[in-house]
């Protein structure tokens, strides 16, 4: 296990906070990452994007979720186990757990849909007009115009 510390990066920054906090949750991560419940993430646009958990075993009122301090966080737990029934081989994991998922900036969820085992979420990447690139149209001018511009400064800087 690696252990760094950030208190100087934390003391040489200012506003980058969210910065620091995905370095702190990389390097704390422990080596096994848990890889119950199965999932995909596909792309399903250019800003679309789609979560699908396996989840087969539970119900859709079995399951939360929930974006809380930018990340999406998927859980589940099983009601009360049904007595009466014996298993001869039991497959289907119906443990509880708790999936996190960074989201990126700008990132929102849009929906959740649970059918045939799966638990499918949609998120949209919606970037702002002012972070949008933008052309700025470059306006003509004559030689004698900027030489009389240039003049113009000269004399209000002296």
């Amino acid at each position: 296990m690696r252990n760094v510390d950030m208190a100087p990066l934390y003391r040489a920054t200012v506003g980058f906070d969210r910065i620091a906090d995905l370095m702190d949750r990389v390097l704390a991560a422990d080596v096994a990452q848990p890889t119950y419940p199965p999932y995909n993430i596909e792309k399903t646009a250019e800003n679309a994007y789609r979560i699908s958990i396996a989840v087969a075993g539970f119900a859709a009122d079995e399951l939360a979720v929930e974006v809380k301090d930018g990340a999406l966080i998927v859980a589940a737990k099983k009601a009360a186990e049904e007595t009466g029934r014996s298993y001869l081989h039991r497959g289907i994991a119906t443990r509880a757990f708790e999936r996190r998922f960074a989201l990126a900036d700008h990132v929102r969820v849009t929906g959740a849909a649970h059918g045939d085992g799966m638990l499918h979420i949609d998120l949209v990447r919606e970037i702002p007009e002012a972070l949008k690139p933008r052309r700025i149209e470059i306006a003509r001018t004559s030689p004698a115009e900027t030489t009389v511009e240039a003049k113009a400064l000269e004399n209000a800087q002296h």
